[in-house]
């Protein structure tokens, strides 16, 4: 039977933002690791991905909540845990094994069991003959292979992994994935368990046993999905595009719920939450559509952009609460109001934004606040506290820089960088 190797119960966990506001990015998280197995942590940004693998590795403590090292309450660091990061996090000054032994060397080992643990993990990740070598003389797949024969040498039970294949090419990331797959299952090292986070649908599908996929604002488990697909995967299989088709269905539909034809919209008076995403960013969208009949498969989108899927993710939801797309199921459709925009002059375009903008209560809100003024304008304070007061899960630093920049781009507030005022345009 697996046995438990961690968990967590009834995790919460709170953020001090810069105005002194709590927020939290973590709710009511109930979630275990068991022994001999892979398991992906899926989301949006800002779902509290990391922040669970901290947890669980004991780096921070939760606000609430318990965490559980082989039933026990987990007190410091997780002492069966090592992490390997996604910005490789090697010392420049540092060689190849001068970077693997500094561990080594935390650990108050012998020399000689230093000198051994090293050379095989450095062997173990394909990196014999460059142990003399500097990570500037190394590339992107190589820096992190000593990120993992770093881990790898404090023989763990559980590997952490933190977005480690994100900062490398497409095919180095897949070399990666199998290797570390290879490596979990070679019968000489006492590595039982891998978490991993990743905001990669097709990575996950490839390497995990369980998927526990997140929502965001707070971050919560919104479902975990069983992956039963056999070992070795195939990612051209009709097996493994089926899953990968799953897992696009299920978080589409919880980032992006489809609205009935004929429903109402959203309440008058409600503060809409603004996505992290650059003007240019959003007509890139709109036009992309337009090149390709008005409508194209999100993850298409995705994979044509070269950008993360949760960046694209963020980038449609903005240009739907414009208005100017539609996103039924996994399909973005070019609106009516999007097909005007693209017609449109540069001052027409602009009129039309600021149309867009002001059918948002959030902008009608601090146009009406400006008015009330005697000189028209308000502090970016005002703005930062708005946006605590009645949306306090979403970081207001965020919103705050996404709604001057919409706002600017519409000629419906000015924003003097200096000052920090706000004022009608």
């Amino acid at each position: 039977m697996p046995e438990t190797l961690c968990e967590l119960r009834k995790v919460c966990h709170d953020f001090a933002q810069p105005n002194g506001q709590m927020r939290r990015v973590l709710d009511d998280v109930n979630l275990t690791i068991q022994s001999e197995e892979v398991v992906a942590l899926l989301g949006p940004s800002g779902c509290g991905k990391s922040t669970i693998l901290r947890i669980f590795a004991g780096l921070i403590a939760p606000t609430a909540g318990e965490v559980l090292h082989k039933g026990q309450p987990l007190v410091g660091l997780n002492p069966g845990v090592a992490i390997v990061f996604q910005s490789f996090a090697l010392y420049p000054w540092m060689t190849v094994a001068q970077n693997v032994q500094l561990v080594l060397e935390a650990a108050r080992l012998s020399p000689s069991e230093i000198s051994q643990r090293s050379e095989k993990t450095i062997r173990m990740v394909g990196l014999s003959g460059f142990e003399e070598a500097y990570p500037r003389e190394l590339s992107g797949g190589m820096k992190q292979r000593v990120g993992m024969a770093r881990a790898l040498a404090v023989d763990p039970e559980m590997l952490f992994l933190d977005e480690p294949f994100s900062q490398v090419d497409a095919l180095t990331a897949e070399s990666l994935r199998a290797e570390v797959l290879d490596l979990w299952s070679a019968k000489g090292l006492h590595l039982s368990s891998i978490l991993m986070v990743s905001h990669d649908i097709k990575e996950v599908a490839f390497m995990a046993d369980r998927i526990v996929i997140l929502g965001a604002n707070p971050g919560r488990i919104r479902t975990i999905v069983d992956n039963r697909l056999r070992r070795p995967r195939d990612y051209r299989s009709a097996d493994f595009n089926r899953l990968v088709d799953q897992l696009h269905d299920l978080i589409t539909g919880q980032e992006m719920p489809d609205v009935p034809v004929g429903a109402a919209p959203a309440a008058a008076a409600t503060f809409e939450p603004l996505p992290e995403a650059t003007v240019s960013e959003i007509i890139g969208v709109l036009e992309y559509l337009d090149a390709r009949e008005g409508k194209e498969d999100l993850f298409r989108i995705a994979q044509d952009s070269r950008q993360r899927f949760d960046r694209v993710l963020g980038i449609v939801k903005a240009a739907e609460l414009l208005n100017f797309i539609d996103t039924p199921k996994r399909l973005v459709v070019l609106e009516a109001d999007g097909k005007r925009f693209l017609q449109a002059d540069i001052e027409h375009r602009k009129a039309i934004w600021r149309e867009q903008l002001l059918k948002l209560y959030v902008f009608r809100c601090v146009q009406d606040a400006l008015q009330r003024e005697p000189d028209h304008a308000l502090e970016r304070d005002f703005l930062l506290e708005t946006f605590v007061l009645h949306m306090p899960e979403e970081d207001a630093e965020k919103m705050c820089e996404t709604f001057i920049r919409w706002a600017r781009f519409g000629n419906l507030f000015a924003y003097d960088e200096r000052s920090g005022m706000i004022t009608l345009q």
